[in-house]
């Protein structure tokens, strides 16, 4: 325990004047530890579950990167396994059929949300995505379901994605003339932003204040992913402000409100002039949506400023970044193999032989190998490794065992979608294998799960597919890809970051030729 604890100061560079105090802890810890294994009244129960140390529980068994530790453990102590991070029960899934018993058969039992501390810093505690479940979650779903990520309106966006996947063409276009490489996280990164700004927001920002607002956006969703141990030991919790970790949290929370302000002020101005002149109101926008909301009281309760910036954060958060993340993961899985990159091309080039033009959302119903691609690339990365962990309203039995209320639960996305009782080759890339599979991500099928399924699955996964699938069949379309200095793809480095979302650790740049 001692060691961990030591790890989570170094970690965040706190002085070295703090591991004294842990000085003290050590005997404390022995001596209860002591007590904890001698005590035969403490209850047991009968879900398998590793030792644990006191205080912490098993916190220091989650390692650097929790997906591959806890997916080690399930292997030696089952698909449902019970931790405790301090005092707290988590329930550890790490199977499609036990996924299916927490999302589908007791979805309703597990569809509410822990307080997470960092959620509460950064989103004003008044998210959707991470709001206990009940009334107020189900109104904003639905405001966030209905005016941005319902079908229609991901179909009415589909010329600003268009547009702006041309736009990056153009970039590309410039990095072949010019004979550098193309930095291709940036620019994943960049027309996922755009896309979402000109949808939510109603434009894209200049040069400056773009590429300053997604550095925000970037360490926000960092922050996102650091692990509070006050959240579960609060003991500790002088910790976070020991190292720093809350005040560069309320920094960026206070730069992202700042610009959020601005927004709204811009709207608001832009609406009270269409509305001088014209007398009608016209909502344009995700944001101009909200506020009308918020004039008219439509849904029954009162929204204010903060609920709406912790709306239009949580579609940057869960959208902007996973985008580009698999975006990311499907050209280094493309570059790795060069027979997928082939085939994928032979598709989408067999379908549109004119390279003046770029390939449109009309054409990619025709690319299945295309959509192959990127099942298999979500089987092998899903964004978010382990979904948001889920919280249980009440006392239920899941395949058996007894599971308390208030117990957190964690599904291992990744683990399900390598697991060799489900797949072939698990470890491998192979698109192939969903050539003549029925499977799917969107929710039904246990195996593939990266968007999460059930009542807290991923509303917006159409609106982020979309667009996924849009940019990977452009960019292999008008260009051939390498890496550079003559790299070959098997000897990418593969690591990963560590947080909320699963990045490449090493962005990945690629080196592009026009296709003729």
């Amino acid at each position: 325990m001692l060691s961990f604890l030591i790890s989570l100061i170094v970690q965040d560079n706190t002085s070295w004047l703090l591991l004294t105090s842990l000085l003290f802890i050590l005997p404390i810890s022995l001596t209860a530890l002591f007590k904890w294994y001698s005590n035969p009244a403490i209850s047991k129960t009968s879900l398998p579950s590793p030792p644990k140390f006191p205080f912490i529980g098993n916190l220091h068994q989650l390692g650097s990167y929790p997906h591959r530790t806890l997916c080690s453990l399930a292997q030696k102590y089952g698909p449902l396994m019970l931790l405790h991070f301090g005092k707290k029960p988590v329930l550890v899934v790490s199977s499609a059929e036990a996924a299916r018993e927490v999302m589908k058969t007791h979805d309703l039992v597990f569809a509410s949300r822990p307080k997470i501390k960092m959620f509460d810093i950064l989103l004003y505690g008044k998210d959707v995505a991470a709001a206990p479940y009940g009334e107020y979650w189900r109104q904003l779903r639905s405001i966030s379901v209905l005016h941005l990520l319902s079908n229609k309106r991901v179909q009415s966006l589909r010329n600003v994605r268009e547009e702006e996947t041309a736009v990056i063409m153009e970039k590309i276009e410039r990095a072949c003339s010019a004979n550098v490489s193309v930095n291709l996280r940036e620019l994943f990164s960049s027309i996922t932003n755009d896309v979402i700004c000109r949808a939510a927001l109603g434009r894209k920002y200049g040069e400056e204040s773009g590429r300053r607002f997604m550095e925000l956006l970037e360490k926000f969703v960092e922050l996102m992913g650091s692990f509070v141990v006050g959240d579960y030991v609060p003991w500790l919790d002088w910790l976070g402000h020991a190292s720093g970790l809350y005040a560069r949290a309320h920094a960026v929370a206070q730069e992202l409100d700042r610009f959020l302000e601005e927004v709204l002020k811009e709207h608001m101005m832009n609406h009270s002039k269409e509305v001088g002149a014209t007398g009608i109101e016209g909502d344009h926008d995700f944001v101009d949506v909200l506020l009308s909301i918020q004039r008219t009281n439509s849904i029954g309760f009162p929204i204010d400023k903060t609920v709406i910036k912790a709306l239009i954060l949580d579609m940057f958060a869960a959208g902007a970044d996973t985008t580009y993340t698999v975006l990311e993961w499907t050209m280094t899985e493309l570059l790795r193999h060069p027979s997928a990159m082939k085939k994928l091309q032979d598709e989408v080039r067999n379908v549109k032989a004119d390279r003046s033009h770029i390939i449109t959302e009309e054409d990619i119903d025709h690319l299945p190998y295309l959509k192959a691609v990127l099942k298999e690339t979500l089987r092998l990365h899903p964004p978010i490794p382990l979904l948001v962990p889920r919280e249980s309203m009440q006392d239920t039995k899941l395949l058996g065992h007894h599971i308390g209320a208030k117990t957190h639960v964690i599904v291992n996305a990744w683990a399900i979608g390598r697991d060799p009782v489900y797949w072939d080759n698990a470890q491998e890339f192979e698109p192939d294998r969903f050539l003549n599979s029925s499977v799917d991500y969107k929710g039904q099928d246990f195996q593939l799960i990266p968007f999460g399924a059930g009542r807290r699955g991923c509303p917006g996964t159409q609106f982020a597919m979309a667009l996924n699938e849009l940019v990977i069949a452009n960019i292999v379309f008008h260009f051939d890809w390498s890496l550079p200095d003559g790299e070959q793809g098997k000897d990418l480095d593969m690591s990963e970051t560590r947080g909320l979302t699963a990045h490449r650790k090493i962005p990945l740049l690629g080196v592009a030729l026009p296709c003729n």
